[in-house]
């Protein structure tokens, strides 16, 4: 029977809980699901090679391509160099997939280069993100899915990003472990533009440890060689692995398994999150000592470099990991948000409520709660209930003058002032008045009558309210 396509859409959760709806996606032919244990064995770096000339295959089969459709329509995200949306992915595929599917199987696809993103990074620079073509994400995921359950296994209980099941805060609370344990210097490694520069060469080489279909080692080198699209020119890549493509994280976690490996071998406590690595010793001695060999052993090994000017041997309390940072009290090691977060948000949340921002309240506020949202779901690990009230009083000060200036005209300022509870005469003053924007927000022309609770019912919501119901004590 002939290879065909079949979507249809039903709400359903995913495991991820990503994405509400399941698109099904049905090729011809019964081939074997395998599961990424049966792939990898039992998960040692040594077990023998399970997938030889079927690979592909498995990446291929329906059910792993409906969980990377899946995952790439819920992740949304914007397009390629081919402008295709991920709405428009359905019905591409309901025309072309045998066409692909037959591409991919014979060796043939080439995939499209990724759209050059510039992200300006908070302390300065530029981060450059690859965006591939929605198919080209799809596939990719489909890669990744069958390729994380060979390699996952076997990588280090101390490795922490991009893996199922663990997370930003796991690897905060094993540090905070190792510390309170004695360890009481940390030598801090940031990777001088790691996506940027790893060895082409090197990776594929690690990846062939346990991959030994040479389709898919052909398409996982396709991946990483086809090229930027920079002002509708294509740059060719020789080195790196672009950020932005969901097979990325699980490559740059094959390549920083070999770092994982020798500080295992070498006895070392350290946790890594993607290319952030803190190593615990109880010397600064040990540290700098520790910082030397393991540079030595990513640029002679894995040809990466060290970003000195980042990197440093010194206390846990002193240096930013994850957003956070530590410190000591009464009750021993706990954990803190790092100052530089903190003014990150205040950065961003300046931005949102900019008075002079020609928006409506109601979308301003819609902004400032997809800003404020994640950021304290995310750090509600951490203590910080003192700052967050400072923040809150500061957003709703912020948010009065907005007010106040979208009033603008006497007139308009008298009126709204009477619906607010003021008399005539008080209101009449109150409009009249020659403070500033800035000055009339702490005043209690609007303090006594934009009240807290007023505020809340327009649709701000206190940081310090869902920090307090997500905040691990």
């Amino acid at each position: 029977m002939a290879d065909s396509i079949v979507l249809t859409v039903k709400k359903q959760k995913t495991p991820s809980g990503g994405c509400p709806e399941e698109v099904r996606v049905e090729t011809g032919g019964n081939l074997e699901v395998q599961t990424g244990d049966t792939a990898s064995g039992n998960g040692n770096d040594d077990a023998p090679e399970v997938y030889t000339s079927n690979l592909l295959e498995s990446i291929l089969e329906r059910e792993n391509m409906l969980r990377a459709y899946d995952r790439v329509v819920g992740n949304k995200g914007s397009h390629g160099i081919d402008n295709m949306t991920v709405d428009q992915l359905k019905p591409y595929l309901q025309e072309n997939w045998v066409g692909i599917k037959s591409q991919l199987l014979e060796g043939t696809y080439v995939p499209k280069a990724v759209r050059r993103v510039e992200i300006p990074k908070p302390d300065g620079g530029i981060r450059l993100l690859g965006i591939p073509t929605v198919l080209d994400r799809m596939i990719q995921q489909a890669i990744a899915q069958v390729l994380g359950g060979i390699f996952d296994p076997g990588f280090s209980e101390s490795s922490y990003g991009f893996r199922q099941g663990r997370s930003a805060h796991d690897a905060i609370k094993k540090a905070q472990e190792y510390i309170s344990e004695g360890y009481k210097w940390v030598v801090d490694i940031d990777l001088e533009k790691f996506f940027d520069r790893v060895n082409h060469d090197k990776l594929m080489s690690l990846v062939a440890r346990k991959v030994s279909d040479k389709r898919v080692l052909k398409l996982i080198r396709r991946y990483l060689e086809s090229g930027v699209m920079i002002n509708g020119l294509e740059i060719i890549t020789e080195d790196g692995v672009p950020q932005g493509g969901p097979l990325s994280p699980l490559l740059s976690n094959i390549m920083l398994d070999e770092l994982d490996k020798e500080l295992e071998e070498r006895g070392h406590k350290f946790v890594r999150y993607a290319d952030d690595c803190n190593i615990y010793v109880k010397s600064k001695r040990a540290g700098e000592r520790v910082y030397l060999s393991i540079k030595g052993f990513l640029e002679t090994k894995l040809k990466l470099k060290i970003n000195e000017g980042k990197s440093a041997v010194d206390r846990p309390e002193k240096r930013k990991f994850l957003g956070f940072s530590f410190y000591r009290s009464k009750k021993g090691l706990r954990i803190r948000i790092h100052p530089r977060s903190y003014q990150r948000l205040k950065e961003k949340i300046r931005r949102v409520t900019n008075r002079n921002w020609g928006v409506s309240m109601e979308y301003r506020l819609k902004k400032l709660a997809e800003i404020t949202n994640g950021w304290v779901n995310y750090f509600g690990l951490a203590d910080g209930l003192g700052r967050l009230q400072a923040l809150d009083g500061w957003i709703r000060r912020r948010l009065r003058a907005c007010i106040w200036k979208q009033w603008k005209k006497v007139k308009t300022r008298y009126k709204n002032l009477k619906k607010l509870g003021l008399d005539a005469e008080q209101a009449w003053q109150f409009a009249n008045t020659r403070k500033g924007y800035w000055r009339t927000s702490k005043s209690p022309i609007l303090s006594t009558t934009i009240t807290n609770l007023r505020l809340e019912k327009k649709g701000f919501k206190s940081l310090v309210n869902r920090y307090q119901k997500v905040h691990s004590f």
